[in-house]
């Protein structure tokens, strides 16, 4: 699949707010960390982290603003719509930097600011 395509797939997932389709992206023993938390280790820890995380929010919309490839790492420059428990809206920026194993993530770190989604 065509990287922008693989992205955009990744987004919708997420944008569905089905954390097992989020973790079919994963690998078994993949490492998770969201903005400055404490990194999350395995799939299945990483699917109830990002399902806890999907109950703080009433939804989000994902946009590919650019990627990289480079040897098996992607990163992927992003923007977040959120829209909060209240129903406003907050647009935040974001890069995901994947390092993978085969068609499946290995490690996911996201670097991204958070704040104003919960201010």
């Amino acid at each position: 699949m065509e990287t922008r395509k693989w992205l955009e797939s990744i987004g919708s997932s997420i944008d569905s707010l089905d954390a097992g389709k989020f973790a079919e992206f994963l690998t078994d023993d993949c490492v998770f960390r969201f903005g400055n938390q404490p990194e999350v280790n395995g799939k299945q820890a990483t699917k109830d982290y990002v399902a806890a995380f999907f109950g703080m929010i009433g939804g989000c919309r994902h946009k590919v603003v650019d990627f990289f490839v480079k040897d098996n790492s992607i990163v992927w420059q992003g923007e977040v719509l959120y829209t909060r428990k209240d129903g406003n809206k907050v647009n935040i920026n974001f890069v995901n930097v994947f390092h993978m194993s085969g068609n499946l993530i290995k490690d996911y770190l996201i670097y991204i600011d958070n704040g104003p989604l919960f201010a």
